[in-house]
C-alpha cells in the first residue's frame, strides 16, 4: 500500500503555504547532505539530489521564486544554482540582510516568503517572521523553531519534498 508522502496540515499551515510567493534555501544541508569531498588540489565536491531540479520547475509553474542563499564563497554553490536556474546570493556574512534584501525586491512581506535551512546560522531568517522550514536532518536549535520540518532529510530530496508540497497546495488547493 502506497503511504500519501505528505503529512496531514493544520489548516493555518495550509493558509501560510498558499501565501508564499518566494522560498529562500540555504545550500550546503539542504540540498546537500551537508558533506563535502575535498580532493588533493582542494577543490570541493558535494552531492545534491536531481529531483530538486524537476521540484524546482513546480515552484516556476506555481508562480513562486526561489534563490539560494548560503554563507559559503563556493564555485560549487553558483554552479549548481547556475544550474538549477536558481538566483544564488552567495558568500552572504548576514543572510537575514540578504534576505530582507529580497524581500524589498520583490514587495513581499515576510509572511509571503518561506526560508529553508538546517543550522545555527540560518536562525535569523528562520526567526524574522518568514514561513521557517527545517530540514528533518537539522540542528535541534533550527528544528526547535521550525513550523515546518521535511520527511526527507538534506540532500535527499528535502528540497523536492518542498516544492512538491508548496505546488500541491498552490495549485490544488
Amino acid at each position: 500500500m502506497k503511504e500519501d508522502f505528505f503529512p496531514v496540515l493544520d489548516a493555518e499551515l495550509v493558509n501560510e503555504i498558499s501565501a508564499v510567493r518566494l522560498v529562500a534555501f540555504d545550500f550546503d544541508g539542504v540540498f546537500t547532505d551537508n558533506l563535502v569531498l575535498v580532493n588533493e588540489d582542494g577543490s570541493e565536491s558535494v552531492r545534491c539530489s536531481r529531483s530538486d531540479g524537476l521540484g524546482l520547475r513546480k515552484l516556476d509553474e506555481a508562480g513562486v521564486a526561489y534563490c539560494i542563499v548560503s554563507t559559503e564563497t563556493n564555485p560549487v554553490v553558483a554552479r549548481r544554482a547556475e544550474k538549477l536556474g536558481a538566483d544564488c546570493y552567495h558568500g552572504c556574512a548576514d543572510k537575514l540582510a540578504t534576505l530582507n534584501e529580497l524581500l524589498a525586491q520583490h514587495a513581499l512581506a515576510p509572511e509571503q516568503a518561506m526560508y529553508v535551512g538546517n543550522d545555527i546560522n540560518d536562525l535569523p531568517c528562520l526567526t524574522s517572521g518568514v514561513l521557517s522550514v527545517a530540514v528533518s536532518d537539522a540542528y535541534p536549535e533550527v528544528l526547535d523553531v521550525a513550523r515546518y520540518r521535511t520527511r526527507r532529510p538534506g540532500g535527499y530530496g528535502a528540497v523536492r519534498e518542498i516544492c512538491d508540497l508548496v505546488y500541491r497546495i498552490k495549485t490544488c488547493g
